[in-house]
């Protein structure tokens, strides 16, 4: 008689468990680009190459956006 508790079936379900995940992680990465890209358009930095954008981001992100967001404001 199989057990209530069945880890092998266990294991199966968390793994479609973590598929569906990995599958709304995309689709949810995907919108968070559509409107980020938005807002990039709204304030003009499209004309900015992405390999620099890409570089400004990373250097946000690295120094943080509180302390980027002091650095950048007028004195």
């Amino acid at each position: 008689m199989p057990r209530k508790n069945n880890p092998v079936d266990a294991l199966k379900k968390l793994r479609e468990q973590r598929d569906e995940l990995a599958a709304r992680e995309a689709k949810l990465r995907d919108e968070a680009a559509l409107v980020l890209g938005q807002i990039l358009i709204e304030c003009g930095a499209e004309t900015i190459e992405p390999a620099q954008l890409r570089q400004v981001v990373r250097a946000a992100m690295a120094l943080g956006i509180e302390e980027t967001l002091k650095r950048l404001a007028p004195a």
